[in-house]
């Protein structure tokens, strides 16, 4: 024992000898993590490497060696991964893994027990409530329970599902789905139950509707019939009773009252007997009525109806817009008992016609929206079912259409408002202001009325069909007119409405209703309201008869006149010259235009047909020549008066071939241009289209204007002449002979026409009569001032006078007034100077 001390004694003073040695032989500098080698050079130590095994740099490294990355050849096993160490290394198991020793670290792939965790069994509330969780390799998983899912903002939280809401109702469209904590339940509606052998609540429940009208279940009052719906009931007033004021129909609490008519009173200052009784009548009527006899109560309405129309009595006393009032309050009331009755009816459809021909046909159906067709011998009807059946009354609809023939005593004398749209059409159809309306009445007067009396707007427009009625034909308030009655010039058929006045009287009205055509006997109409309806035929009075009157009688005096002033130029010798001859000339062109006026310038066909555009063309034709002679009178009187030139104008070759030759080259290039601009749809004259009108007034108004300047010169010079030949001349004596001369000036050269050019549209009253007043009478002035005021025409009269008195022959007049070269000069300069 002794010995073996001694021995370790002795290796340990050895050893510590040599460590000894070696520390005084190392080197001090070696960097951490290495060792010395000798006093000049160090080693890193096992699990560091540097640039080289032995290094005698002081600045050199020793770094750490990551054994877990290639080309290491450390192999740890599955299930587990490799962990670099501080020099080292070692294995660990990968989450969800554990050794089987409970160890955490291994070295080497032989050392590997990794097995998996159960971290389900380890921690059983690891999911949260209403949710399980399900072990995985190496982890695990939460999962809801049926009728659960996850809340988005936690995945392992879970929230009850709402079936019922979620978008698809799983549960039978009889039943509703109610939801329960991780399910639902089907259960019946209100007002259904299970069919037989199904239970109420399960999710297959499957329900039946329950007719509580003939369980007894609902609780309708006595006035009201039980009508089953899909889940529940309504109660609705019975045949001939109405909702009591303020209570809606077809409610489980709808209460009724009996439906009676209204009452009907005269209007306020309005005393008729025929009338009292009328009504007295209808309220007996009413005090009458029973449900089942309603078609009976319906003839006999329409009995009194047609003894009131065939006897008036003291009706026809009355006022016309008394009648008008009466027509209204006769035909409202009318339709609102008739729409009485026919709900009281039952479903199907109902015609009456009374032996004076007045017509009830009745359509009584359920509401739809299926195009439906009625008629009778009066009239037809077609609508949408939808715009019958009222918004508020879920019954059978009902539409009706009453036809009185007989309504001319109430309606005699009734006016025709036209629409503003429509009048301005018509004005610009026929060129003109409408001036009035004359009326024939050529169909029945038809009251069309629904279930309900909102019909002012439809939804849907509806056509009508009316027939004309088959009579010897006449005005409004006469007989009706023939069946076939076509409309001749300024008419047109019209389907109108009675329209209610502000004062509760009435008139005919157009807006919201069109005529789509006509034939066989009827008129076909458009309306989007309803009312009482009438085709009409409408006569449009376009023109005062005033000043028609005094343009035809005017140009007749002027036609008779220019004859005469014709004859005379041609036929009095003394007077004979150029000046005569232009008048010559220019009455023959006044005298053939204002005869094709009055001939042709209507346009009855109301379509421009070849007629009207050789009637137009050759008014201009003319009226374009009669200026343009009136332009060379004025250029005459120029050469006579203010440059006086006597004996020096032109010729009469060249006066024909200016006053013929310049409005043909006119004419001429105007057809040739714009051939559709002669002729217009009322008027055979130029059409205002294109501005085609100007090439007649842009001539007239330049020869206007020359002349114009030609009038004012010529009365300028006229006046200092005058002063000149006899200076101590009267003043009165001077100013009748100046004013003759500046008026037959002013009517010869067409100063008159300028007031035309500012009759811009027919309501320029003053200037249009001015200019037709003038114009008309032209060839009057004419005759007068070229003529009966001429002194030698006035002597040559008497000389024709005196002839023709005493028997003796034209040769021996003829011969009287025959003369020298010389003193037909003198006469003519004399005649000159007398105009």
């Amino acid at each position: 024992m002794g010995g073996r001390v001694f021995l370790a004694f002795c290796v340990w003073l050895t050893l510590l000898g040599a460590e000894t040695q070696d520390s005084k032989d190392c080197a001090r500098w070696c960097p951490e993590n290495s060792s010395c080698v000798n006093a000049t050079a160090c080693r890193c130590n096992p699990g560091f490497s540097s640039s080289s095994e032995i290094f005698t740099s002081p600045t050199e490294i020793c770094d750490d060696i990551n054994e877990c990355v290639p080309p290491s050849k450390v192999s740890c096993g599955k299930s587990s991964y490799c962990r670099n160490t501080k020099g080292s290394y070692d294995c660990m198991c990968n989450p969800g893994y554990e050794l089987v020793s409970g160890a955490k670290t291994f070295k080497n792939e032989s050392e590997n027990t990794c097995q998996d965790v159960d971290e389900c069994q380890q921690n059983p509330r690891l999911c949260k409530s209403y949710g399980t969780c399900v072990n995985t390799p190496g982890s695990f998983t939460c999962q809801c329970l049926p009728g659960f899912k996850f809340k988005p903002e936690d995945p392992k939280l879970c929230t009850d599902v709402n079936e019922c809401t979620s978008g698809q109702n799983p549960c039978h469209s009889s039943t509703h789905c109610l939801n329960n904590v991780g399910g639902y339940q089907c259960r019946c509606r209100q007002g259904w139950q299970p069919i037989p052998g199904s239970p109420n609540g399960p999710n297959n429940t499957i329900c039946e509707d329950v007719d509580e009208c003939s369980s007894g279940l609902h609780q309708c009052d006595s006035s009201t019939v039980c009508f089953n719906t899909v889940g529940s009931y309504t109660c609705r007033c019975r045949p001939g009773w109405e909702p009591k004021h303020g209570i809606p129909n077809n409610q489980k609490d709808t209460v009724c009252k009996e439906m009676n008519f209204p009452t009907w009173t005269l209007p306020p200052g309005v005393h008729s007997q025929t009338l009292s009784q009328f009504f007295n009548k209808v309220q007996d009527l009413d005090r009458d009525f029973k449900t089942s006899s309603a078609n009976v109560t319906i003839q006999n309405l329409i009995k009194l109806v047609d003894e009131l129309m065939e006897a008036p009595g003291d009706i026809e006393a009355l006022a016309p817009s008394v009648r008008h009032l009466i027509a209204t309050q006769l035909l409202s009331n009318l339709e609102d008992i008739l729409r009485i009755l026919a709900k009281t009816l039952p479903e199907g459809p109902f015609t009456y016609l009374s032996p004076s021909n007045t017509e009830l046909t009745l359509m009584i159906q359920k509401q739809g929206d299926k195009n439906v067709t009625m008629g009778q011998s009066n009239a037809r009807m077609k609508l949408n079912w939808a715009v019958a059946a009222g918004a508020k009354d879920p019954g059978p609809a009902v539409a009706g259409i009453l036809s009185i023939q007989n309504m001319t005593t109430l309606l005699a004398n009734a006016s025709l408002n036209l629409h503003s749209k429509k009048q301005a059409e018509l004005e610009e159809i026929y060129e003109s202001n409408i001036r009035g309306v004359r009326l024939r009445r050529l169909s029945a007067v038809n009251s069309i009325f629904l279930s309900h009396n909102n019909t002012k707007e439809l939804n849907f427009p509806i056509l009508f069909a009316f027939s004309h009625l088959e009579s010897s034909g006449g005005k409004e308030g006469k007989d009706p007119p023939a069946k076939d009655v076509m409309p001749g010039p300024r008419q047109e058929l019209i389907c109108a409405f009675w329209k209610s006045d502000s004062n509760r009287g009435g008139h005919w009205a157009t807006e919201g209703c069109r005529v789509l055509g006509s034939k066989n006997g009827s008129t076909t109409c458009q309306c989007s309201h309803l009312s009482s309806f009438a085709i009409l035929m409408a006569h449009y009075d376009l023109e005062d008869w005033k000043l028609t009157l005094i343009t035809r009688v005017g140009l007749a005096l002027s036609l008779f006149c220019l004859l005469l002033c014709i004859l005379t130029f041609l036929l009095v010798r003394p007077i004979q010259g150029s000046r005569t001859t232009i008048h010559l000339h220019l009455c023959i062109c006044l005298f053939v235009g204002s005869t094709i006026f009055l001939a042709g310038i209507e346009n009855e066909g109301g379509q421009v047909g070849l007629r009207c555009r050789l009637v137009a063309g050759l008014l201009h034709y003319c009226f374009l020549a009669a200026f343009c002679w009136m332009s060379l009178e004025g250029l005459e009187l120029y050469f006579l008066v203010v440059r006086v030139f006597q004996g020096q104008g032109l010729s009469t070759r060249w006066l024909c071939l200016i006053g013929y030759g310049v409005p043909l080259l006119i004419v001429g290039v105007s057809a040739a241009v714009y051939s559709k601009g002669y002729g217009r749809p009322r008027y055979c004259w130029l059409d205002f289209e294109q501005g085609f009108l100007w090439s007649f007034l842009g001539p007239v108004t330049f020869i206007i204007l020359c002349n114009a300047v030609i009038f004012v010169t010529t009365v300028w010079k006229l006046t200092q002449k005058f002063s000149e030949i006899n200076p101590d001349m009267k003043k009165l004596k001077k100013a009748r002979a100046l004013t003759i001369t500046a008026i037959a000036q002013l009517f010869l050269l067409g100063c008159t026409w300028v007031f035309g050019l500012f009759i811009f549209d027919d309501r320029s009253l003053v200037l249009t009569y001015v200019f037709t007043i003038l114009n008309c009478l032209q060839g009057a002035f004419l005759y007068l001032l070229h003529c009966l005021l001429n002194k030698k025409v006035r002597e040559e009269y008497r000389k024709w006078a005196c002839l023709v008195a005493s028997g003796s022959k034209y040769s021996e007049f003829t011969s009287t007034t025959s003369g020298t070269g010389h003193n037909q000069t003198r006469a003519l300069r004399a005649s000159e100077s007398g105009i």
